[in-house]
Formats: C-alpha cells, sequence, structure tokens
C-alpha cells in the first residue's frame, strides 16, 4: 500500500501514526527538554566530521578524472573521445550531488538542532539549506555553501514517514512530510532523525509524538543538557547560529497568544 501522503518520497517505506507511545527513548540525540520545548539533534559531530571528510575525497577524486576525461575528450582516438564525453557527463553529475552533501556536513555545525514547543504546536528548523530533498537547484546556490533555511512550522501539518537507503544495513530515516493544511499534499520536507539501523528511528518519532501530548513515558530530563540548564543550552547549541531573537524567544512560548505578542514585539508577520 503506497504512502497517502503526496507526491510520496523516493525511498518510502512506510507512513507513521501520531499519538502517546508507552517506547521510552534510547537515544542521545535528545539535547534538551523543559516543559515547553524539546531539542533534537540530527546530527552527530563524529559522523559530520567523518563525512565531511569522506565527501571532500570523493570531490578531489572526481575533479581529477574529470581532467583525465577532458584529455580524452580532445585526443586523437574516436573511442577515448566517446568514453570521455561519457566520463565527463557522469563525474560532472556526480559532483552535482557531492557537493551538497559536503556543504551540509561541513557548515552544519552544533548537530542542526530541531525545536518542538508543545505549549503553541508550533516546530522551528534552522539548517543548511542544502540539508533538504532537493535534487534540482539552481547553479549559483553552489557558491553559498553557508546558505541556510529558518522555518516555523505547524506540528499539526507534519507527519511522520519511514524511508530506506536500500544498503545492506537495512537502515531507515524518519522524515517530516509538511502537508498543506487538513490535506495530505505535501509542500515541504524536514528531516527528523537521519538513518538508524531497523526501528532505532521510531524511538525519536515515539518520543516527540508522547512529549507533544505531555504523556508519561516522555521523560524531559532525558535531554543531555537537564532542565535546569537551559541557559547553557542556548549558549553552546544555539547563539552564533543564526537563530531569529523571536524564534529563540517563542522557544518558552506558553500559549498561541504569547506567541503572537513576541510576533507583534519583533514584527513578524503571521
Amino acid at each position: 500500500m503506497p504512502s497517502k501522503y503526496r507526491p510520496q518520497i523516493f525511498g518510502w517505506f512506510g507512513d507513521l501514526d501520531k499519538g502517546p507511545y508507552s517506547i521510552p527513548l534510547h537515544d542521545r540525540r535528545l539535547i534538551f527538554a523543559n516543559d515547553n520545548y524539546c531539542a533534537f539533534i540530527r546530527q552527530r559531530r563524529n559522523d559530520q566530521i567523518f563525512y565531511t571528510c569522506l565527501y571532500f575525497v570523493c570531490i578531489i577524486g572526481m575533479n581529477i578524472i574529470i581532467v583525465g576525461m577532458v584529455m580524452f575528450i580532445f585526443g586523437f582516438d574516436h573511442e577515448l573521445t566517446l568514453i570521455g564525453i561519457i566520463g565527463f557527463i557522469t563525474c560532472s553529475f556526480g559532483l552535482y550531488l557531492i557537493i551538497p552533501e559536503f556543504y551540509q556536513n561541513a557548515f552544519s555545525r552544533r548537530g542542526s538542532p530541531i525545536i518542538f514547543n508543545r505549549k503553541t504546536g508550533k516546530v522551528y528548523v534552522n539548517e543548511s539549506y542544502f540539508f533538504n530533498f532537493k535534487v534540482l537547484r539552481h547553479p549559483k546556490v553552489f557558491l553559498q555553501p553557508k546558505m541556510r533555511r529558518i522555518q516555523e512550522y505547524d506540528w499539526n501539518d507534519m507527519h511522520g514517514v519511514i524511508i530506506h537507503n536500500f544498503s545492506r544495513n537495512a537502515l531507515t530515516s524518519t522524515v517530516l512530510m509538511v502537508c498543506q493544511p487538513g490535506t495530505h499534499q505535501v509542500i515541504d520536507h524536514v528531516m527528523l532523525d537521519p538513518a538508524q539501523p531497523g526501528a532505532g528511528s521510531m524511538h525519536v518519532w515515539c518520543w516527540i509524538n508522547s512529549f507533544m501530548v505531555n504523556y508519561k513515558s516522555a521523560d524531559i530530563d532525558d535531554g543531555e543538557y537537564k532542565t535546569d540548564e537551559e541557559a547553557k543550552f542556548k549558549t553552546d547549541i544555539i547563539e552564533g547560529e543564526g537563530w531569529p531573537e523571536w524564534m529563540v524567544e517563542a522557544f518558552n512560548a506558553t500559549s498561541l497568544e504569547e506567541l503572537a505578542v513576541i510576533k507583534q514585539k519583533y514584527n513578524i508577520k503571521p
């Protein structure tokens, strides 16, 4: 049975149901939580360093191969010229796919946290522009490696799906499908929990759902920073990452009315 969300995402494995779960969290991605909001990181530092180095090596290797293909193209042997053209196109397309991966690992500092406020039902994302599912990109964005996207979403419009990476390790990821209100029409995607083995990624989805409805299984003291360490959490993870002031203040909004006051204070349009 296919996904009910359209368009269906590549690698779709299954849709996820919302609601409270009794599954405890066994994941260190929960960085902070208090009675108002929680924050999950989506990239571990060791993974970022590893993949940054890996993709950098791939970029260097691809460029060397491209130079070799150009030499084939301008050679006098017709067979080598054909090989050179095919190789040049293939490697250029490979670079087109690899460079965004390098950018998002090299320039996504502090784990790219995603914030969930259960009092207002809002979700806040501040991440690399390349930390998404786009394939077609304007060439000029490749000259902006630090480009970011900062968004506020409604939790009610976000729905979870599992995608499979088709590797021998059977890794799955949880993606939030952002839909038009009251429909299954997808208008955006947000990575919630990158590749994990088996059902591991379900723990984060279940914990967040329980947190958003204040269910007992969501223990807010499970985070790396405890509830009384909010100032330290914001200093270590939030400051200097380009989060708008109104958004940081909105993390702790306790109602939609309070959120509206914060937005009015900063002249943020609804």
